[in-house]
């Protein structure tokens, strides 16, 4: 069956960017489709008859975004550290369909992260830049746990130059502070207390020791 054939019913989708840079507002999804995922740019979607893809259907507003992420999937080919894109509409992008927690996920919910997902990403990377492309953008929202591997998702920023130093920041943290945390559940509320104080400090001279630390009071009660 072509997945083609379902377009009329992703055109139904409706959702607005968020002006904050948070995930999209989802107003509609009409059935049989179902909601996967959401990000800034754009909500995932998956159909029963396609059980293997996954449609990232993006916002007005938020098309380069598309084909800045078309641009990377192809440029990054089959890669046991990235989904697969099989082909693109208008709005759309047709993905394979991954499954596992986020990192994210994995705090909120006390699952262990171990050393090997951590040591996939930085591979991944690796991989990226062979490619010809910028790895950035990797947070905890968008590294899913496979089976105690790393696939990462969303490289729509991977065309772009510069570093937003994120993942170092979090490998550094990983380092020095989750051993305290490993397999307990972090409420999300102090997930994103941190997140927020980390974009209101992370410019300029920043040390991850010193931010962490600031926040030991609330995992050790």
């Amino acid at each position: 069956m072509d997945w083609k054939l379902i377009e009329p019913l992703l055109k139904e989708i409706r959702i607005e960017a968020h002006p904050e840079n948070q995930p999209v507002n989802i107003l509609s999804v009409p059935p049989p489709l179902k909601v996967a995922g959401a990000g800034t740019d754009a909500v995932v979607v998956r159909h029963p008859d396609f059980p293997p893809l996954a449609f990232k259907v993006y916002a007005e507003g938020r098309r380069q975004a598309k084909e800045n992420e078309y641009a990377a999937y192809r440029r990054l080919g089959r890669s046991p550290y990235f989904p697969v894109c099989y082909g693109k509409g208008s709005f759309y992008l047709v993905l394979s369909y991954e499954e596992g927690p986020t990192l994210y996920d994995c705090l909120v919910k006390g699952i262990p992260i171990p050393e090997q997902a951590i040591d996939d990403v930085e591979k991944a990377r690796t991989y990226a830049r062979q490619a010809g492309l910028n790895p950035r953008d990797i947070h905890l929202k968008n590294v899913l746990l496979q089976r105690g591997r790393a696939k990462l998702l969303d490289v729509s920023e991977y065309v772009k130059p510069g570093n937003d130093g994120r993942w170092d920041h979090l490998v550094q943290a990983y380092r020095r502070f989750y051993p305290l945390i490993a397999g307990r559940r972090i409420p999300v509320w102090l997930l994103e207390m941190v997140k927020k104080a980390y974009y209101r400090q992370v410019a300029g001279d920043f040390s991850v020791s010193d931010f962490g630390r600031r926040f030991l009071p609330f995992i050790k009660r």
